[in-house]
């Protein structure tokens, strides 16, 4: 392949096209002290667009005084530098757990490594000592997910010729199995709940999918009782994880969605406006809903997370199934739709799953069941028409 070279449009650096197809974009870090010339470094790209791109970002940092000399950093300051400089745009929760990979596996095992000497064998001793210390293999893959990210940046910025985690060989993660209620179960939580505060977060929540997050942050601005929708455009977190203020933020999958549930859902939420009007007119100034959110208290503050959980695990316990997690609501809601023959794509999209093969493999085997039922069903109609 030819080789071809264009100067940068500010004349800071020049890109040119490698033989391997890859492009190369140098630019001047500085110039040696003793010799006078000009210090120039590359960084790489598998587009010109790309190199131009990463290129651009390194001069951004060099002007602001927070470009690094590769051969001077080392593994525990570029997780630094990656969380701080690029790491910007995550949710909140999300950088949380990045922070937190970083700090308590990261450094202590390889922050000090110089990350031009990083090898993919010190990256797999790491992995293999902390799972020896008891780290589940969902977690070890969360780790390889933060420090994969952050070696992948280096790449792209030149730091490094290739990304040594690789080569990691993680642990198999076993699919932990669903619990959604059983059609008893279900049965007794619902005549439990009767008359609860909470009885209608909880039966929205069975009979919509809906996340923590989401139900506890649905606004009266997300229901439209012409059409019989719901919109779900966003979730109510803490700030920071343990406690702190709450939020708004993202769904998990960024997607936006609008769900058509059962007219028995959108009955009940009818009378949780009434009986909230109600509740605002007893409050009179004690009034506390600036965010116009449907689940509150008796004074219109919103529901706290934990305060949900906590009561959806006493009921748990009172209806025999102590190790029922809030979460499993959610699969019940998927299983019962799907059982009632649901299309698995309009129940995907409910859900707000990133793809329709993610439902199928959390859910595939209700799919199955019904795949038996209706062979069983067709069965019965051909030997109905064999005796006639």
């Amino acid at each position: 392949m030819s080789r071809t070279s264009t100067r940068n449009a500010h004349g800071s650096g020049s890109l040119r096209q490698l033989p391997s197809g890859r492009w190369q974009a140098r630019f001047t870090v500085g110039r040696d002290p003793g010799t006078g010339k000009q210090i120039q470094k590359s960084v790489y790209g598998d587009t010109q667009q790309e190199a131009r791109k990463v290129m651009a970002q390194a001069i951004a940092a060099l002007d602001e005084g927070a470009y690094l000399e590769p051969s001077k950093l080392t593994v525990g300051k570029w997780m630094d530098t990656w969380l701080a400089e690029y790491m910007g745009g995550v949710k909140v929760r999300t950088r949380e757990q990045y922070e937190m990979q970083i700090r308590i596996h990261i450094k202590p095992a390889i922050g000090a490594v110089k990350l031009s000497a990083l090898t993919p064998v010190m990256i797999q001793k790491m992995y293999n000592d902390v799972q020896k210390q008891g780290l589940s293999p969902k977690t070890i893959k969360n780790l390889h997910g933060v420090l994969h990210k952050a070696l992948a940046q280096a790449v792209r910025l030149g730091f490094l010729r290739n990304n040594p985690a690789s080569a990691a060989i993680l642990p198999r993660v076993e699919k932990a199995g669903i619990k959604p209620l059983d059609s008893v179960q279900l049965a007794t939580f619902l005549k439990a709940i009767e008359g609860h505060p909470l009885e209608r977060l909880f039966i929205t929540t069975v009979f919509t999918g809906l996340r923590m997050g989401e139900v506890i942050g649905l606004t009266w601005d997300c229901v439209d009782f012409v059409s019989g929708s719901i919109t779900i455009k966003r979730q109510w977190q803490r700030k920071t994880r343990g406690g702190g203020e709450h939020v708004f933020a993202p769904l998990k999958n960024d997607k936006v969605r609008v769900i058509a549930p059962a007219s028995f859902v959108m009955e009940l939420l009818q009378q949780q406006r009434k009986e909230q009007l109600e509740m605002r007119l007893r409050a009179g100034k004690q009034w506390n809903n600036v965010n116009d959110f449907i689940f509150t208290d008796d004074t219109g503050n919103y529901i706290v997370d934990r305060t949900a959980y906590n009561t959806f695990k006493r009921f748990a316990k009172q209806i025999g199934v102590p190790d029922a997690r809030f979460h499993d609501l959610r699969h019940t809601y998927a299983t019962l739709a799907l059982k009632n023959g649901d299309n698995v794509k309009d129940v995907s999209e409910a859900l707000g799953h990133a793809t329709v093969a993610f439902t199928l493999d959390v859910y595939g085997h209700v799919t199955d069941e019904r795949k038996r039922e209706s062979a069983a069903r067709m069965d019965a109609c051909i030997a109905s028409l064999k005796t006639r």
